[in-house]
């Protein structure tokens, strides 16, 4: 299981990594409900490096705040790599960050289908300079560790942005 210090490890490297490159970050996030901010504003001088956290755990809301098109929520659902790229291209539109993560899936322990079981969480990373990336991944255990795992693949898949690494 990923522990509080592994997450915070990793954001006092993505914070160093994003202080040394004069980056700046915002985040959206659905399912963690903006655990992945509180991780990275619980280092010391994340102010120099975090812009902003957009918490959109309706539909509603990320239409409103982020711009994500009903249009693609009525054709992929809020748990989709297509929501999770407008919602980290959002991000960066309604922010001054340099780059962006988001994270919208299904934590549990209700609220999976077949198609999209408990567990499936899409992630959305965007750069200015135009690099975008989605990926979906399928965590197991229970709504704690989904998050837990959601927030720490969503800031290892920053930090791989940010040093232009492969995610």
């Amino acid at each position: 299981m990923v522990d509080d210090a592994e997450l915070l490890s990793l954001s006092h490297t993505l914070g160093d990594t994003l202080i040394k490159q004069g980056f700046r970050l915002a985040l959206a996030e659905s399912c963690t409900g903006g655990w992945a901010a509180q991780c990275v504003t619980a280092v010391p001088g994340s102010s120099s490096c975090f812009d902003r956290g957009f918490v959109t755990y309706s539909n509603e809301a990320k239409q409103q705040m982020l711009g994500v098109g009903g249009e693609t929520l009525r054709q992929h659902g809020a748990v989709s790599e297509e929501t999770a790229k407008e919602m980290a291209l959002g991000a960066l539109a309604y922010s001054t960050a340099d780059i962006s993560a988001s994270i919208t899936g299904i934590a549990g322990p209700d609220g999976g289908s077949e198609q999209k079981p408990v567990g499936t969480v899409c992630f959305g990373w965007a750069h200015r300079d135009g690099r975008i990336v989605t990926r979906t991944h399928h965590f197991s255990g229970d709504r704690e560790a989904v998050r837990r795992q959601s927030v720490k693949t969503a800031l290892t898949g920053l930090l791989q942005l940010t040093l232009a690494t492969d995610l």
